[in-house]
């Protein structure tokens, strides 16, 4: 009876951080606080990106915003991007670029680049994205500095990724969407504690306040959640997620490139607030400890009972996450839910156990 009474405890906890997620599941809008339409920079980091600074560069500009500019920052590119970017500064005003050379102090980092770049904006407020990304509408710079106010100078918006065929896509969007879910419910909680770099708005004055990413310089990732984990609060940060405010990019094609890619990101982790590490840490063990309890009790136990138990966790799970799926457009992967929840933790796990013996590279 132990076992029984441990697994309905691990589903009751399982099930309070999905309350904590209908904070933004069952959010009534996107709250714009401001009509005024502040002047913007929007900053684009970009390392050996020419294929795509060409393609989406033209979106950029496209934006029906009254006063804004776009920092271009060559990151020592030697795939011809700066000769991209100088082709569109010729005949656009707007583009200001600013070339990166390899610092032996900071080879290779992102954030010495941006921190380049942000000294170059001419506007206070500053609208963040990757070279990669397509904005989904002309209304993505209205839609995220709409957020912005005397209070509010952190925003977070959506970074999702384009749909195309295979597990690995639904793998990768089910992550990303999880994640959104997570850090806008949160933020929506009081308890702001991360964002992504390919949507993200914050003004130079928090910037400079916090010193820029000088506490972190030294690691590789963390331009954009770091940074947000330590400027963030309850009364500074709101968040976007109007569908003509988020970004597209194309996920990776293979398993390898995307276990690469978040041995990167998720090494930034260990690095957030004790509170977050916690509240994160907890989630992560019940969900684990929910397939493994479940696996358990069917086995040892009439399968009536723990059948019943798991069936009211995943209704209860899918009933928060399908007004957050509908939102952030990704009501496809609901379908595919159990199995891609257990593929994730599983390969969760493995990311963990590969960052304790390894140390990740740099961004690009």
């Amino acid at each position: 009876m132990v076992l029984l009474y441990l697994f309905i405890f691990v589903v009751l906890l399982n099930c309070c951080f999905y309350l904590l997620f209908s904070k933004f599941s069952f959010a009534i809008s996107s709250e714009n606080n401001s009509e005024k339409k502040f002047p913007v920079s929007l900053i684009v980091c970009a390392k050996n990106e020419a294929k795509n600074l060409k393609k989406h560069i033209p979106f950029w500009l496209e934006q029906d915003y009254p006063e804004f500019e776009i920092i271009l920052i060559n990151d020592a590119s030697f795939d011809g991007s700066i000769e991209v970017m100088e082709s569109f500064a010729k005949n656009n005003p707007k583009i200001k670029i600013v070339d990166v050379e390899n610092n032996e102090a900071f080879w290779g980092s992102k954030k010495y680049a941006l921190t380049l770049g942000i000294k170059k904006a001419t506007h206070q407020r500053m609208i963040f994205t990757d070279a990669d990304c397509q904005p989904a509408s002309k209304n993505w710079l209205s839609e995220m500095s709409s957020h912005f106010s005397e209070n509010k100078q952190v925003i977070l918006g959506f970074g999702a990724y384009k749909k195309t065929k295979g597990f690995l896509n639904k793998l990768i969007r089910f992550e990303t969407f999880i994640t959104a879910v997570q850090y806008f419910s949160y933020a929506k909680a009081g308890i702001p504690y991360m964002g992504v770099g390919r949507n993200l708005a914050y003004t130079s004055k928090i910037y400079f306040n916090n010193r820029g990413f000088m506490s972190h310089m030294n690691i590789q990732s963390g331009d954009d959640d770091l940074f947000v984990n330590e400027v963030a609060t309850k009364k500074n940060t709101a968040i976007c997620f109007s569908k003509e405010s988020f970004t597209y990019s194309l996920p990776k094609k293979s398993w390898k490139e995307w276990f690469k890619q978040k041995i990167r990101h998720i090494s930034t982790a260990k690095l957030y607030k004790p509170k977050h590490k916690i509240l994160l840490g907890l989630f992560y063990l019940s969900q684990i400890l929910f397939w493994i309890l479940a696996t358990l009790t069917l086995v040892f136990f009439d399968w009536k009972i723990p059948l019943g138990i798991i069936i009211f966790r995943f209704l209860f799970q899918y009933i928060i996450l399908f007004n957050a799926a509908k939102k952030l457009e990704q009501k496809d992967l609901l379908f595919w839910l159990p199995f891609l929840e257990l593929f994730l933790i599983l390969f969760q796990f493995t990311i963990f156990i590969s960052n304790s013996s390894s140390k990740p590279t740099s961004w690009k």
